[in-house]
């Protein structure tokens, strides 16, 4: 199973940010629902012990109109720390209609930052 630190993390995201993980004996799998971000808006990096995400939704006004209420942005700057068997280096990420998918092997190696195919 995985280590406590990257399930405390994972639960103390805000609440309205979603996540699931999964782990099998090759990798583990995060999955963060970021509604409205697309590639632009995303930052993933990968740390030799965390993993750091970075969202952002970037909301556009039509012609006419100003924002009275703002209830739905969507910023999220999260520091997830990574089971010491986790190998950052290998990680791959996919956004594909807002939700993201993390999958980051099992092994060593050092960090760098991760590009999202999308």
């Amino acid at each position: 199973m995985a280590t406590d630190p990257l399930r405390e993390a994972l639960s103390s995201l805000p609440d309205a940010v979603f996540a699931d993980l999964l782990e099998s004996e090759a990798a583990y799998r995060l999955i963060l629902d970021v509604p409205g971000v697309d590639e632009e808006g995303l930052s993933v990096a990968a740390t030799e012990t965390a993993l750091k995400i970075e969202a952002q939704r970037q909301k556009s006004v039509p012609e006419g109109f100003e924002y009275h209420t703002d209830t739905r942005s969507m910023v999220l700057e999260a520091t997830i720390p990574m089971p010491p068997d986790a190998n950052p280096a290998d990680a791959s990420a996919m956004l594909d209609r807002g939700v993201l998918t993390l999958d980051v092997p099992r092994g060593t190696g050092a960090g760098r930052s991760i590009p999202i195919e999308g």
